[in-house]
């Protein structure tokens, strides 16, 4: 593989959650639960539609506290229930407006861990072209799924 076509820009993280797979999965498909956590810091989840098949869409708006709004707009490639979910992941600004070179994506995977417990590994890849686009962006996406990683911990474990 040339060197130079490798792609740069990919965040990896794991997490161990205290909930079994299928409460945490469910997490991610459900618009009240995803309200919860899916948003860093000191946004919030202002409003979450999930339409849950292989070619849905998962979009959800969220508002900082200067008023600012983006969110995503995402496309569901893969389910397989409480075992791992694919998304064609687009960052959206306020005016929802996206451009398909800009898509990366997300695999989210969740396997049973001792004592009930839940072992979430997220990969968001294909942040390359975005990178080129708005760097700024892309260099908060592991902060950011580190923020909102912790608060999905929070909600379904009920801590």
């Amino acid at each position: 593989m040339n060197p130079e076509a490798a792609e740069q820009h990919v965040v990896r993280l794991s997490r161990t959650i205290a909930a079994p797979p299928e409460r945490v999965y469910r997490a991610w498909l459900d618009p009240e639960l995803l309200r919860l956590w899916l948003a860093p810091a000191s946004f919030s989840v202002e409003r979450v539609e999930v339409d849950e098949r292989v070619g849905g869409h998962h979009r959800t708006w969220q508002v900082g506290p200067d008023g600012a709004s983006g969110g995503f707009d995402c496309e569901l490639l893969e389910l397989v229930p409480n075992r791992r979910i694919v998304f064609r992941w687009r960052f959206v600004g306020p005016d929802r407006v996206a451009d398909p070179s800009h898509d990366s994506v997300l695999t989210i995977t969740f396997a049973e861990a001792p004592e009930g417990e839940t072992e979430l590994t997220l990969v968001h890849e294909r942040l390359d072209a975005l990178y080129k686009a708005m760097p700024q962006i892309v260099e908060n996406v592991g902060r950011g799924w580190g923020m909102a990683l912790d608060n999905l911990a929070a909600a379904v474990s009920g801590n």
